[in-house]
């Protein structure tokens, strides 16, 4: 499954290798795209118009060092220190000049506990242990001294501080010594269950020639298991030393990279700073006769014809690189003429947004209640009102906004039963409204009866028709919390009393 894991991640990484170098390759000429930086100059990376090599083989020998664990290399028992030996080899793989992808193969053995265990066990309470081990990890690369380059650092460099993280399979055999001799505790086969383990570290390389590096390099490698040490079962008496769940070591080794190809330089090693140096003081140096803006610049946007893509630009409208029109927002209104630069609006208002005025949604949803009606002195609806009211809720939910509806009668009739009646129907309206998907904090009721008629009680019923109605008023939202949901209390519910029958008389 591990192995998987690994031809996976290499697949992934595929084509940031196919496009991991400048490309020299000639170009057809034909404008890229839009988003290109302008040159022409782009085609398509080949292994042809490779300029660095970005291929090596790395392999170098070292220490191991058991440092987290209940037997340990470092001062473990009688205070001495056990040494181990390890060894690598890599194919490395650089994606750019700061960055690289390395399949490496190691193998070592690392001495830990109370003495070696090439030697006898000094009394009965000494242990020691020894692991040997092989692993398979795919490791990143990354060149610190390139990405982290000065501006102004105009010298040369041999030298290069790179830092390593990966992940891998591991398999390993640790044994265990005492005064009763020595045994296999615990083996571990590669690309299975529980062999998965990680390491990270740093290297100093330092480039000796063209093809060759050396490099010393620490790495920390975590094993994910607490028996790596020879302790045995991880509920063993070794293994309870510590709380420990990883036994993890320190490996230092030194070691040599060859670099492989046909070209001068690699790839991790060039420093496109220095390569910038070098073409300005070619061209500083150089003597060139051309002719700038061979077709003249028409439109006098400061972006001669012979590259300009919009030949006919406003004047005094501001120009990228392309001679097009700059429009900050995308909102098809050039900067020259928009009035909203930064945010984007149509074209028939100038480029700006068009504000929705809460106030003049007010009046709309109060001409779509207009022609609501009600049951003869009730406050229910009737159902011939229902578009009117799906109108309405769909209009406050597009503008958005606080409202107040306020419920009206005209004059005739009793007013305490009026004033009533326009709190009940407005209440209503906004019950109906919310019922249609409009939010309970958005509207309130309130009503007012007769008190703003204007149609005397004695005109006709058609002319006071125009009293009856529900208006509708936008309310900040400093004033908003102040109003009630609504200005009446639900009448409670009369109980009927049950009178008793009569008890029948008894018969003598």
């Amino acid at each position: 499954m591990k192995l998987s894991l690994a031809i996976a991640a290499l697949a992934m990484a595929f084509p940031a290798i196919t496009y991991a170098q400048d490309s020299t390759a000639p170009s057809s000429g034909t404008y890229p795209n839009t988003f290109s930086s302008g040159s022409a100059n782009v085609s398509r990376f080949t292994n042809q118009s490779k300029r660095f090599n970005d291929w090596s083989i790395s392999a170098g020998v070292g220490v191991p060092l058991l440092q987290s664990a209940d037997l340990t290399s470092i001062k473990n028992g009688n205070g001495k220190n056990l040494f181990g030996y390890s060894a690598y080899v890599s194919i490395d793989k650089a994606i750019t000049h700061a960055f690289g992808i390395n399949l490496q193969y190691d193998r070592g053995e690392t001495r830990q506990g109370w003495f070696n265990t090439k030697d006898a066990a000094p009394d009965a309470k000494a242990v020691a242990g020894r692991t040997q081990y092989d692993a398979i990890s795919i490791l990143g690369d990354i060149n610190f001294s390139n990405l982290l380059r000065r501006v102004d650092n105009h010298s040369t460099y041999r030298w290069a501080l790179h830092g390593y993280a990966g992940v891998g399979t591991i398999a390993y055999r640790a044994y265990q010594k005492d005064i009763n001799g020595q045994r296999l505790m615990t083996e571990v086969k590669p690309f299975k269950l529980g062999s998965l383990f990680a390491q990270a570290g740093a290297g100093l390389k330092f480039k000796v020639s063209r093809r060759i590096d050396l490099e010393g390099r620490v790495m920390y490698v975590v094993t994910g298991d607490d028996t790596f040490d020879g302790g045995g079962d991880p509920y063993s008496a070794i293994n309870r030393r510590s709380s420990q769940i990883s036994d993890n070591f320190i490996n230092a080794t030194l070691g040599l990279s060859v670099k492989l190809g046909k070209h001068d330089s690699h790839l991790m090693w060039h420093d496109p700073l220095q390569e910038i140096y070098y073409k300005l003081d070619v061209l500083a140096n150089k003597k060139q006769d051309f002719e700038v803006c061979k077709k003249g610049d028409a439109d006098n946007d400061g972006v001669c014809d012979d590259w300009d893509r919009q030949l006919d630009t406003p004047a005094g409208a501001r120009v990228d690189g392309a001679g097009v029109a700059l429009d900050a927002d995308l909102d098809g209104v050039i900067d020259l003429y928009d009035k909203c630069v930064t945010v984007p609006g149509p074209v028939e208002n100038n480029g700006c947004p068009i504000v929705k005025n809460n106030n003049d949604t007010a009046v709309e949803v109060e001409k779509t209640l207009k022609d609501i009606y009600f049951n003869f002195n009730k406050a229910t609806i009737r159902p011939e009102s229902n578009s009117k009211l799906d109108l309405a809720a769909d209009i406050i939910k597009k503008d958005g906004g606080n409202y107040l509806l306020t419920g009206h009668t005209d004059a005739k009739g009793n007013a305490a039963y009026n004033l009533r009646l326009s709190k009940e129907r407005a209440a209503a309206v906004v019950s109906a409204l919310e019922s249609r998907g409009i939010s309970q904090n958005v509207l309130k009721s309130r009503g007012v009866g007769s008190e703003d008629a204007k149609i005397p009680a004695t005109a006709s019923d058609a002319e006071r028709l125009a009293d009856r109605k529900v208006t509708v008023r936008f309310i900040e939202n400093s004033q908003w919390d102040a109003i009630k949901k609504k200005d009446y209390e639900e009448a409670a519910p009369v109980k009927k009393h049950m009178k008793k029958a009569p008890a029948k008389k008894k018969k003598k």
